[in-house]
C-alpha cells in the first residue's frame, strides 16, 4: 500500500456518514482525501440491511445523493441505467428497501474513489496520536497485515458505525441462545437459521423500529414456512409512533414509521393483537412497571423460549487507539459534541482535528415540545455535515 504521506484530511469509513462526509470535504477543495475502509460498499446498510424497510421517503434519499457538486458530478458521469435512475423511479413519498439506498451509496462511493482528489485504503484504521503540532499521525493497516502506512492530517473524521446492542437479562444465559439482531432483520438468512419443522419460541426483546420488524419478519415466517413458529415479545411501554406536525415531526428519531408503523397499528396495539393475524403467534409480555416486575416476567417467561433477540438500540463499534503526544484517550476522554462535530476532552477542551459522524456520533436534536434525539438517518447525516464541516 503506497499511500501520501500527508494530507488534508482522513476518514474512517464509507457508509452513508463518511460518504457524506467525503463528498463535504471535496466540495471544499481542501486537497487529498485519505478514505478508509475494508470494501467500499457501504457498510452495514448494504452488508446487513438491504431487506430492511426504510423509514425515510424515497424522495429523502434523492435528497441526500444530489447534495454535493461531487456526488452530482458522479451521478451525471454514470452510464444509464443505475442505481439513481431506479431510485428516481420509485414513488417519492414512499419508504422503500434499504437495497436501494444502499445501491446508491456503492455507486457514488465508486465513483468518488476515482477522484485524482481521493486517496482510497482499503484496510482499517488501527491507531492515531496527536502532536504538538495539532497534526494527527494515522497508522492504516491494509486487509494484507503485511501491509502498513503512516500518514499525517490535520482532520482525522471517525464514521466508524455502530451495532446491535445486548444487555444481560436475568435468567441463566444457557437457558436460551441468542440470536443477532442483524439475522433477524433479514429474512432470507432467518428463514435458515430458525428450524422449519420443530417447535421454536424466539423472545424479541424491544418496541422501537427494529424490533417491530423483527416481529414482523418471525410472523410472516410463522404464517408461511415456519408453522411451528411462536414469538414472546418483551416490552416496557406502549408502541410510539412519529406524527407529522405542522412543519415538523414529533418523534422523528424515535417513533414508529413507514411498514414497521402500519403494521404496529394493524396488529399490535392492545387492542388488535388478541384477534389479529399476528396475535395467533405473538405473545405480548408487559415488562413495565419497574426492573424488578421486568426481571420477574424474564424469569417466568424466557426460560421456556429457544431463542432471543434484543431490539434495544445501538453500540458503538470499537474505535482506533487513539492518543495525544503518546497518551492514550481514554473513553471519559473523548466526549463526543455534536454543535460542533468534534470532540473534547474530560476537562471540555477541544481535541484538535478529530470529528466524527453517523450512527455511531449522531447530532443531538431539540424538536419544538423541547424533547432531545439523536439524528439518524442519510439525509439527517448530509444537514449535519452541511452545517459543521465548513468549520473543520
Amino acid at each position: 500500500m503506497s499511500s501520501p504521506k500527508k494530507c488534508a484530511a482522513i476518514v474512517v469509513g464509507a457508509g452513508p456518514a463518511g460518504l457524506a462526509v467525503v463528498g463535504n470535504l471535496l466540495e471544499q477543495q481542501l486537497g487529498k482525501i485519505v478514505w478508509v475502509d475494508p470494501f467500499f460498499q457501504a457498510g452495514r446498510v448494504h452488508s446487513k440491511y438491504r431487506e430492511v424497510p426504510s423509514n425515510t421517503k424515497v424522495a429523502l434519499f434523492q435528497a441526500y445523493a444530489t447534495a454535493t457538486l461531487p456526488f452530482r458530478s458522479v451521478i451525471n458521469s454514470s452510464r444509464i441505467p443505475n442505481a439513481f435512475t431506479t431510485m428516481a423511479k420509485l414513488d417519492q413519498e414512499k419508504t422503500c428497501h434499504l437495497h436501494h439506498a444502499a445501491d446508491v451509496v456503492r455507486a457514488l462511493s465508486d465513483g468518488l474513489v476515482k477522484m485524482d482528489q481521493v486517496y482510497a485504503c482499503r484496510g482499517h484504521v488501527t491507531a492515531a496520536n496527536l502532536d504538538h503540532t495539532r497534526s494527527w499521525t494515522v497508522r492504516i493497516k491494509g486487509l494484507d497485515a503485511q501491509d502498513e502506512v503512516e500518514v499525517s492530517t490535520t482532520r482525522l473524521i471517525l464514521c466508524t458505525g455502530s451495532s446491535p446492542t445486548t444487555v444481560p437479562v436475568p435468567v441463566a444465559e444457557d437457558t436460551v441462545k441468542r440470536l443477532d439482531l442483524d439475522i433477524v432483520l433479514k429474512p432470507s438468512e432467518l428463514a435458515s437459521t430458525i428450524s422449519s419443522t420443530s417447535s421454536t419460541t424466539v423472545a424479541v426483546v424491544g418496541a422501537s423500529h427494529s424490533a417491530i420488524l423483527a416481529l414482523l419478519n418471525l410472523f410472516d415466517l410463522a404464517r408461511t414456512s415456519h408453522p411451528n413458529l411462536r414469538i414472546k415479545w418483551f416490552t416496557r411501554h406502549p408502541l410510539r409512533y412519529a406524527e407529522y406536525m405542522d412543519g415538523w415531526i414529533l418523534r422523528d428519531n424515535t417513533g414508529l414509521k413507514g411498514r414497521a408503523a402500519d403494521f404496529a397499528r394493524a396488529q399490535l396495539e392492545d387492542s388488535a393483537l388478541p384477534t389479529s393475524d399476528a396475535g395467533r403467534f405473538i405473545t405480548k409480555i408487559d415488562c413495565a412497571g419497574g426492573l424488578g416486575k421486568e426481571a420477574t416476567q424474564y424469569q417466568r417467561h424466557l426460560p421456556g423460549c429457544s431463542y432471543l433477540v434484543q431490539a434495544v438500540g445501538y453500540t458503538r463499534d470499537p474505535l482506533p487507539e487513539l492518543s495525544v503526544t503518546g497518551l492514550a484517550l481514554e473513553s471519559e476522554d473523548l466526549n463526543w459534541d455534536s454543535t460542533f462535530g468534534g470532540f473534547t476532552d474530560r476537562s471540555g477542551r477541544v481535541i484538535p482535528g478529530l470529528h466524527g459522524a453517523g450512527i455511531a456520533f449522531p447530532e443531538r436534536v431539540v424538536d419544538p415540545c423541547g424533547n432531545v434525539e439523536h439524528a439518524v438517518g442519510f439525509f439527517k447525516f448530509m444537514k449535519f455535515l452541511k452545517r459543521v464541516t465548513p468549520q473543520w
